[in-house]
């Protein structure tokens, strides 16, 4: 008989533990959904539900046909305590979208902040969210130019994240900082909002080398919906 009690929470955590101690390793695919149930002594739902929040955090990717990879092994995942921002967007019923915009070599001026952290030559994502079918918030990526190989159609099939754990750029911790604005012209006529005020947040992110691996600029118009992470207590 199955065990009732068993929740796909559950079912989560002990996959995550043993993605995290190695007996899945970045790349390889985990067991499938028969196994998991045989396993877990569990129904299918169960074990898709577990997949589906592995995958939220961004631990596992989930392809029809393809089974199951493992994507990161790193504690920063364990985030997943907290509720993102995404996610609470995606709470609202409202649609919630993204579009790649660029993806291209370019050399930085001197004066560029990311100049002095990962040198003149970078690959530079350019990437606007939509919420609610308005343009929301605008993100300039700036990373390794070791990407320059990779293209913006794969940005469409995979995670930005999974995409440095290919180039074994494993990002090991992260720092955001968070600055009011006020919007040029240019950029009110480019995010179409008549509102002068905006939110800034600038993150670096680290390997475990302490190399900068990302300095990502994002401006958000939070006079469509404020900023706001949740955490359990």
């Amino acid at each position: 008989m199955k065990r009732k009690h068993i929740l796909y929470r559950d079912v989560a955590d002990k996959i995550k533990e043993d993605i995290l101690s190695g007996k899945y390793p970045i790349g390889s695919f985990l067991p499938t959904e028969t196994e998991l149930e045989a396993t877990f002594n569990v129904s299918k739902i169960t074990v898709r539900k577990a997949i589906e929040l592995l995958a939220a955090d961004e631990y596992v990717e989930k392809r029809s046909g393809r089974g199951t990879t493992v994507l990161s092994n790193r504690p920063y995942n364990r985030l997943s305590k907290g509720t993102t921002f995404s996610q609470l967007l995606e709470r609202t019923g409202k649609e919630y979208t993204k579009k790649n915009l660029e993806f291209t070599r370019v050399a930085l001026a001197p004066e560029h902040p990311a100049y002095r952290l990962m040198g003149k030559e970078v690959m530079r994502l350019k990437r606007l969210y939509y919420f609610d079918h308005q343009p929301f918030i605008y993100y300039e990526y700036h990373l390794p130019i070791q990407l320059k190989g990779s293209s913006i159609d794969e940005l469409e099939e995979k995670s930005l994240y999974r995409l440095l754990d290919e180039h074994r750029m494993v990002i090991d911790r992260f720092e955001d900082t968070f600055v009011g604005i006020t919007l040029s012209t240019e950029q009110q006529k480019f995010m179409i909002t008549p509102e002068v005020s905006a939110l800034k947040r600038i993150r670096c992110s680290y390997d475990m080398q302490g190399e900068v691996v990302e300095y990502t600029e994002g401006i958000y118009n939070t006079a469509l919906h404020p900023y706001m992470i949740e955490f359990e207590a």
